[in-house]
């Protein structure tokens, strides 16, 4: 999936330049003159990035920033020509992923993006699993499919995150009773039986493509 970089920076010659270099290295980018101009745009939604100017006509983009980071942990970068480290350290503080003095070199901004996009995918690929159209947020505590909200009891949850782990992986009975309710456990192996059917039937209700497949003789094991 392209990425979309919203930059926001009053020099229209930085902003040309910015642009240019970014869409040259792969990345689709709108560029706006003003915090005002661009808070229009975000009523459609989200980037997948901000790049923005510190020193800006109206809002500044630190109390963009500021702002920012109560709704959302959208990557930022600041360009600045106020490049002293007190300045840097705020920036940082507030919230922005990375910090770029003016005047810069294109081609570390470019470097310097997808840097940060490679710090950010690794963290969402350690707190996501996906397999096929479901996804698991493990921080959130959350299964979708799609854009659908399925609502899981907590063995549910724990029985889909064991199975999405290893797709295609066939997992016994007494696995899945030991993983779910603890070794110490004294539930018997007809509650996972009736588990999966539970979860079969909220994923299929929400329009999951993925099946809880029975492996005739072992258990069951989740197939793409």
């Amino acid at each position: 999936m392209t990425k979309t970089i919203f930059v926001v920076e009053d020099d229209r010659n930085v902003r040309y330049l910015i642009q240019q270099y970014l869409v040259k290295a792969g990345f689709n980018v709108e560029t706006f003159p003003s915090v005002e101009e661009l808070k229009k745009r975000l009523n459609a939604g989200y980037p997948h990035m901000f790049i923005v100017d510190i020193m800006l006509p109206g809002q500044d983009g630190l109390d963009f920033c500021r702002e920012l980071r109560k709704a959302s942990a959208v990557p930022v970068i600041f360009v600045s020509a106020r490049g002293d480290e007190t300045d840097r350290i705020i920036g940082l503080e507030l919230g922005a992923d990375d910090y770029l003095a003016k005047p810069f070199s294109p081609r570390e901004l470019v470097a310097r993006v997808r840097a940060v996009f490679r710090r950010v995918d690794a963290v969402q690929r350690s707190n996501e699993l996906c397999v096929g159209d479901v996804r698991l947020l493990v921080d959130e505590h959350r299964v979708l499919v799609g854009t659908r909200e399925v609502d899981l009891t907590p063995k549910e949850y724990d029985l889909l995150h064991m199975l999405m782990k290893k797709p295609n992986r066939a997992y016994t009975r007494q696995e899945l009773l030991d993983g779910i309710w603890g070794i110490d456990h004294v539930a018997d192996l007809r509650a996972v039986d009736d588990l999966v059917k539970r979860l079969r039937r909220k994923l299929a209700e929400a329009g999951a493509t993925v099946k809880i497949v029975t492996v005739w003789g072992v258990g069951y094991r989740l197939e793409p």
